[in-house]
């Protein structure tokens, strides 16, 4: 990443992503690997969504695209973390409201657009209409000195891993030193959060299990559509807000309705986090978090 890069250019976001910087997470990596660099996080777009919760949900997507086209330089790459569109039952419908998105999405100016599913896109068909658009639901790759897994945990209706993944997993693991600096990309926690809202993922705590063998470990998610922090032995799990509409705080009512919109106060809750990893002394990761809420698009 350019050195002269002024981060608070990002505010141009204006409150509808998550911006991710990675810069020395720790670990080994050749030199000429280690780069900084930086890349974008989008979540929950629920492209087709009709409701009071967001009288612009036709005009929101495009927003974040135009507002990431503004940066004064591309990220590496963007990741979208799920439910990119919203549910429907019609087979037909699920496919044009993918292909919308996916045109939608297509100007972004980024090296790379990266995709895992929702439960809303892949849930009733187990990631099929998903993968005819998007590829496959889980994978990794490398990128400048950090191994990056994306994990699919909702094409399972059960809103679990499965056996097949959880071996693939360990696998692709199996294959990093200890001291890797690794990514991971899911939609749904890995932890319970909410079990009763269906924030978590069932067989989650095994994909912990084995990430925590690893001593360098974030991971990023969405579907909750709020900024939430959370520790699971030393690997640390952050979520981003929705480009939609907020939802309320774990377990703070009984049902997880989407809080209200506010004309006064159009978009809030749909902000967006800057998070920047740099080392100590000691060559351990730090992350350092700047929540900004209520912008304006």
């Amino acid at each position: 990443m350019n050195k002269d890069f002024d981060r608070r250019s990002f505010m141009r976001l204006a409150g509808l992503a998550g911006v991710v910087f990675a810069s020395g997470l720790g670990g080994s990596a050749r030199a000429e690997e280690a780069d900084d660099f930086f890349f974008v996080q989008l979540s929950d777009s629920h492209w087709g969504f009709e409701g009071e919760a967001n009288p612009d949900a036709h005009g929101t997507l495009s927003k974040a695209v135009a507002a990431v086209n503004a940066l004064p330089q591309a990220p590496d790459f963007i990741m979208f973390t799920g439910d990119l569109t919203h549910t429907t039952d019609d087979p037909h419908e699920r496919r044009e409201r993918m292909r919308t998105f996916r045109d939608l999405v297509s100007p972004l100016k980024a090296g790379a657009l990266r995709f895992i599913p929702g439960e809303h896109d892949a849930a009733l068909d187990r990631g099929r209409a998903f993968q005819e658009f998007f590829g496959p639901t889980h994978y990794s790759f490398d990128h400048k000195g950090v191994h990056f897994i994306a994990l699919d945990n909702v094409s399972d209706p059960g809103a679990s891993l499965g056996a097949e993944q959880l071996a693939w997993l360990a696998d692709d693991l199996s294959r990093q030193p200890a001291q890797a600096r690794i990514v991971v990309f899911a939609h749904r926690p890995l932890f319970d959060l909410a079990p009763q809202w269906d924030w978590a993922t069932r067989d989650g705590a095994r994909a912990v299990a084995l990430l925590q063998q690893h001593e360098n470990v974030t991971v990023f998610y969405g579907h909750i559509h709020q900024e939430h922090h959370q520790m699971t032995g030393a690997i640390a799990h952050h979520a981003a807000t929705s480009l939609i509409f907020p939802l309320p705080a774990p377990g703070s009512q009984p049902r997880r309705t989407p809080l209200p919109w506010d004309a006064a106060q159009p978009y809030r809750g749909l902000g967006w986090r800057e998070v920047a990893l740099s080392r100590t002394a000691d060559q351990a990761p730090v992350l350092q978090q700047r929540p900004v809420q209520g912008g304006q698009a």
